[in-house]
């Protein structure tokens, strides 16, 4: 956990932004971000020149020239805060956004984010202050990383700011444990904002498979071809890389995509786990959407086509967890129909896990649920479990305070243990409708239960 320290150094820089003329939270982030990448390339060129001294072979594929000790993390930290402004406004952001524009840079999809960097922090006296703070920070420590940019992110939402890139951290942690990631795993966020669900999934199994870690192959795995995101907006690309390179991922597969567009699809069948919380505001013109989305489902919806995009990307057998507005569960037009038929009679529903409204506050009041299916291409729907989640921890107001009542431990626990849910009554808080209640009509999910449509609609 991040210490109160910390957290005090990270809120007085954050001030300091805000008091220097810089209010928007992601830009704050993103020159944070930069910073720590620039720290990092230091710390890789050093690396290299240990082994270097060890091997007694000059160093391979070296990040700075030796005309360009300048741009080091280790030398301008300690130059005066005008010396180290200029530096880092001539010299060193030219050098990143070069370094954006090499093949293989860093060796990492970082440096490829890094095309467009600019530097915005508006003086010397604050840039020595960012500085300060972030080299007191051991890099080596993936924990401290890890919590530190979680407590940044964290104020996005804080802020009331943008906060539709950031889904609450307890309601990720419980999709990705109702899904449970393993090590074989190719798992994709077509809308990753923050990466926050690739970072979730990659800690769940540090924790539950920390021996098959161990393995070579299984490893580099891990670092290089597990974890895959798509987002089209270059702030988020930037922030949420260096939100998996700080809880430890080397090279994940982080792309600039609109997920929706012609070609989005090209990826088709391509990976076992999806975990999202697509956008759903709004609508696409149908010219700039997928052909192939729209021959699954004829709309203009968000919601709908990231649904068919999912249905797209996952392996026969590959499994999803997403976040969707109730009309797509009650929603009256053809296309909200053909997609329900489709999840209930050509894949597997597995569960519907009904979200209080709350929980998207302070920026958002929609009534959500998470979708729980698995694709099959051969129908497979026997049971569907339904929870109705009344509190998740915090209040259901606009301040979101920590509050006793949190149903997530009970969902997650009746989950696992489906077979204790069959004799429940379908006016409890949970419980298993079989597929012969659900009636599919004329593409409409009837389940025949007033209850039931009360509680989820």
């Amino acid at each position: 956990m991040i210490t109160g320290e910390l957290k005090s150094k990270i809120d007085r820089v954050w001030d300091a932004f805000w008091s220097g003329g810089i209010s928007n939270p992601l830009e704050v982030i993103e020159q944070i971000t930069y910073l720590l990448f620039i720290r990092r390339l230091d710390d890789l060129h050093t690396l290299a020149e240990r082994k270097a001294v060890i091997t007694g072979q000059p160093p391979t594929d070296p990040i700075f020239r030796a005309d360009q000790a300048n741009l080091r993390w280790s030398q301008f930290k300690n130059a005066s805060p005008e010396v180290m402004y200029r530096t880092i406004a001539d010299d060193v952001f030219p050098f990143l956004r070069e370094l954006g524009t090499q093949v293989g840079g860093d060796g990492s999809t970082y440096s490829e984010h890094m095309k467009d960097a600019r530097f915005t922090i508006p003086t010397p006296a604050l840039l020595s202050k960012v500085v300060d703070m972030l080299d007191d920070i051991p890099m080596a420590d993936r924990d401290t990383n890890g919590d530190l940019y979680e407590y940044l992110l964290s104020k996005i939402a804080a802020a009331g700011v943008n906060g539709q890139f950031r889904t609450p951290r307890h309601i990720i942690e419980l999709m990705v444990a109702m899904t449970a990631p393993r090590p074989t795993d190719e798992i994709c966020d077509p809308a990753c904002g923050t990466a926050g669900f690739l970072v979730a999934a990659s800690e769940y199994v540090r924790d539950t498979h920390a021996d098959a870690l161990l393995d070579r192959r299984q490893r580099e795995h891990f670092h290089r071809s597990m974890f895959h995101g798509y987002d089209f907006d270059s702030t988020m690309l930037r922030i949420g890389s260096m939100n998996m390179l700080l809880h430890g991922i080397e090279a994940p597969d982080i792309r600039y995509r609109d997920s929706l567009s012609e070609g989005a699809s090209d990826d088709a069948e391509k990976y076992t786990l999806i975990l999202a919380n697509p956008p759903f505001a709004g609508s696409l013109d149908y010219e700039s959407t997928s052909k192939d989305l729209q021959r699954v489902v004829k709309t203009k919806k968000t919601e709908l086509l990231f649904l068919a995009l999912f249905l797209k990307l996952l392996k026969p057998g590959g499994r999803a967890a997403v976040i969707v507005p109730d009309g797509v569960l009650f929603g009256s037009s053809r296309a909200h129909k053909e997609l329900r038929r489709v999840l209930v009679e050509d894949q597997r529903l597995d569960a519907v896990v009904k979200l209080p409204s709350g929980v998207f506050r302070p920026y958002a009041g929609v009534s959500t649920a998470i979708l729980f299916f698995t694709k099959t291409n051969s129908g497979g729907t026997e049971k569907v479990w339904f929870y109705d989640v009344q509190a998740d921890g915090f209040s259901l107001d606009d301040k979101r305070n920590p509050v006793e009542a949190n149903d997530l431990p009970d969902a997650l626990a009746r989950w696992r243990d489906l077979a204790g849910e069959a004799e429940r009554a379908r006016t409890e808080q949970s419980f298993l409708v079989p597929k012969a209640d659900i009636e599919v009509l004329e593409g409409e999910i009837q389940v025949g239960l007033a209850e039931l449509k009360e509680m989820l609609g």
